[in-house]
């Protein structure tokens, strides 16, 4: 089952494997040189909603781009090719406007099948494809069109029974019933600024809400957003590729302007009246959730405010049209929002996760909103809610209770008090994903230089087969190189506040006795991300290379990363780029102790967040840092968005002094080494913008940096050639300054 998932999808385009041998060295070209399915779209392992087959796309091996579905049938242990989507749809795919924007929003790249839905009964399979909706019946393999318009459709699922297909077209909500073919439209209204059952820029892009529409269990009543974007600022957005300039004009919140006006409502099927859910006076505020009781007349919403200080599980019953706060979760800094909210079949309990305490945990409540019992505690985090067996009695998730470098499995009693086991291997990283019977899971199992393998386990962890066992045999495009692969040496350091900090050190295998080595820093350093970990990253093989070339590699989780407790995040809060210097130079201040680390040469690298932490670190402690490179940065967040700017540095006309302290300007008379900046010129994430922004800046005070800039790329900068040209850029950067040869 060896093409279940290639190396190549999960090593982010690793090497050809037709070009290696075992005297060719590790070289640039053949990391980015076949970038296969990495980058393209998300592997999507699922299981049928019977637990009896694994499904997940595969792209072709000749074309890279385009993305089938296959299966794994459990019960036979036989590996197929489930549906073909140029059996679907053949040709170019046009794409609207919003279905592009909602695919960045989602990291989706490709062709051809990139999302698919189950039907509840398992028994069908719905697809997207080209705007319109094709639905595939399992026991005659055979597909239908079920919608053929000029307009686009999206967000496309079955109803929880299967009885019909739900989509967004033209901006309203619309329902098909699918043994009729008839469709219901369900809202009104919709173009222009007013969307229906949509979820909004910043929904999607900081809150991971990629919807606005929810059903009810019964099949009864939807709920739905409607958003109102006239509040939103309209700006002129370029995109510069290499033959033409793009002009777009977008509705975007900059950090301190208006948000878009937000309503719920609930439409019912059958006539299609919509009741409208009083939200309260406020109106500057987040819907971040919505989710259905197991009653299915209650609507649990979760209502946040703008300062995302306070965050509301409300319950709505649609019948009576009453509703209650069943909990109310505060902070004095922000709430980090989770999708760790689960209903028990009961009907009388429901799971939550809160940071109350300083670290992620799971929670058993009645609906009456009372506290049952702290079901996890302790000073590490829980990350995901993966299953609830109620039969059993036990509660499975994801965490790091034994260690935050790794990611495990855990299973903890649900009713009565128990101690947690741990279900997963210990030593490596585990991502999990459980089958809704719980009687099973698929293990994606990695270590720093071992790439993904895919197996299929019961429950309490027992191994049942191999989906992917990625061994690294004479054939894994890996062995050439694994005599060569450095092992980083993990360990901890300090932070002003005392807080335990933990680094990665890369290093050639062989230290010559005497030599002093340069170093280069990557960092990311900002929320929502972790850098150092016991895991497989494609990113790890840019490090070997440069290792190969004479480099240390050095890389530290500073204050304000994540998965250590919200505790170890709070320090940055109002005032962006201070403790994280402060703690990369305490990270400096380590490698300056190791007697074959040169201390006049120390790099750093980063993008994105890594890209603005770059550029701090070279501004405001020079002394440290003798030379950078800053990717796609971040350099005022006054141009960035509200959802996220605001949730850590506060609104702009209560934390203005923050927010010009956290911007780079005020710091650019630091800047004392070399100093590189490369931007994709068609970022919409973080703005292009961003970098002329500096770039005038640093010419008006005559101080010389270099600058790369791609034309076309997006904010990730894919593709091999980009890829490529843009770490040899950053080698030689490193090399010309370092003098490395």
């Amino acid at each position: 089952m060896r093409n279940l998932l290639s190396y190549a999808a999960l090593a982010t385009g690793l090497l050809a494997t037709s070009q290696l041998t075992v005297a060719q060295p590790l070289t640039l070209e053949r990391i980015f040189d076949d970038p296969s399915l990495a980058g393209k779209a998300p592997v999507k392992l699922k299981f049928s909603p019977d637990g009896s087959r694994v499904t997940y796309l595969q792209g072709k091996v000749d074309d890279y781009n385009r993305y089938d579905l296959w299966e794994y049938n459990i019960k036979a242990d036989t590996n197929r090719l489930l549906v073909d989507s140029q059996a679907l749809f053949s040709g170019p795919e046009t794409l609207s406007d919003e279905e592009k924007a909602r695919r960045e929003r989602q990291r989706i790249f490709g062709r051809g099948i990139l999302e698919y839905k189950w039907s509840k009964d398992g028994k069908a399979l719905l697809f997207p494809l080209n705007g319109d909706l094709y639905y595939y019946e399992l026991s005659s393999g055979k597909s239908r069109k079920l919608t053929d318009t000029e307009a686009f459709e999206t967000d496309a699922r079955f109803s929880p029974k299967g009885n019909y297909v739900s989509f967004i077209r033209e901006q309203d909500l619309y329902a098909l019933e699918l043994a009729t073919g008839k469709e219901i439209r369900l809202s009104k209204g919709g173009g222009g600024v007013i969307k229906n059952g949509m979820a909004e820029f910043v929904a999607q892009e900081e809150m991971s809400r990629m919807t606005g529409y929810w059903w009810a269990g019964d099949e009864s009543k939807i709920a739905f957003t409607r958003i109102d974007e006239s509040p939103v600022q309209e700006a002129i957005r370029n995109e510069i590729y290499a033959d033409e300039v793009k002009l777009f004009n977008q509705r975007y919140p900059f950090t301190g302007t208006d948000n878009v006006r937000i309503d719920l409502g609930v439409v019912t099927l059958n006539d299609q009246k919509v009741d409208w859910i009083d939200l309260g006076k406020d109106k500057d505020i987040y819907i971040a959730r919505a989710n259905w009781l197991e009653d299915d007349t209650t609507l649990s919403y979760q209502w946040q405010n703008r300062s995302q200080q306070k965050l509301e599980l409300r319950f709505y019953n649609a019948d009576t049209k009453q509703q209650r706060v069943a909990l109310t979760e505060t902070s004095d800094t922000w709430i980090n929002l989770h999708f760790d909210l689960h209903f028990l079949k009961d009907k009388k309990h429901f799971i939550w996760a809160s940071e109350r305490d300083g670290y992620k945990h799971l929670y058993l409540y009645r609906t009456s909103g009372q506290l049952v019992r702290q079901l996890t505690q302790g000073d590490w985090i829980v990350e995901k809610l993966q299953g609830v067996d109620e039969k059993k009695g036990l509660v499975y998730f994801s965490g790091r209770k034994d260690t935050p470098l790794e990611s495990h499995l855990y299973a903890v009693p649900l009713f009565k008090k128990g101690n947690i086991k741990r279900i997963t291997e210990a030593g490596a990283y585990h991502k999990v994903v459980m089958a809704e019977d719980n009687r099973t899971f698929i293990d994606s199992k990695s270590a720093v230089n071992q790439p993904t393998s895919v197996s299929l386990r019961k429950a309490n962890g027992e191994f049942i087969t191999w989906l992917e066992q990625n061994k690294l045999d004479e054939q894994h495009p890996l062995t050439p190189f694994l005599s060569d692969l450095s092992t980083p040496e993990y360990g901890t350091l300090k932070a002003q506040d005392g807080q335990l900090m933990h680094y990665r050190l890369f290093k050639p295998k062989q230290l010559e006795k005497g030599k002093k080595y340069p170093v280069i820093v990557n960092v990311y350093g900002g929320p929502h991300a972790q850098r150092v970990t016991n895991s497989w990253r494609s990113k790890n093989l840019y490090f070997q290379y440069m290792v190969q070339q004479g480099y240390i590699v050095f890389q530290l989780d500073n204050r304000g990363s994540y998965n250590r407790g919200k505790r170890f995040e709070d320090p940055i809060y109002k005032h962006l780029g201070e403790v994280e210097v402060a703690d990369q130079i305490r990270g400096v201040e380590f490698l300056r102790t190791l007697d074959y680390v040169d201390p006049s040469r120390i790099g750093i690298y980063g993008h994105s967040y890594g890209g603005y932490m770059a550029l701090m670190t070279m501004f405001k402690a020079g002394d440290y840092f003798s030379a950078g490179v800053s990717g796609a940065p971040v350099t005022d967040w006054a141009l960035y968005d509200t959802h996220y700017t605001e949730r850590y540095l506060g609104h702009p006309q209560t934390n203005a002094k923050g927010y010009e302290q956290s911007a780079v300007f005020p710091y650019t008379d630091g800047l004392k080494g070399p100093l590189m900046i490369y931007h994709g010129m068609a970022d919409d994430n973080v703005l292009f913008t961003h970098a002329t922004k500096l770039f005038k800046q640093l010419q008006d005070e005559a101080k010389p940096f270099e600058m790369m800039t791609y034309p076309g790329s997006k904010h990730s900068l894919r593709g091999k050639k980009v890829q490529t040209h843009l770490h040899q850029t950053i080698t030689n950067f490193f090399n010309r300054h370092f003098d490395v040869k």
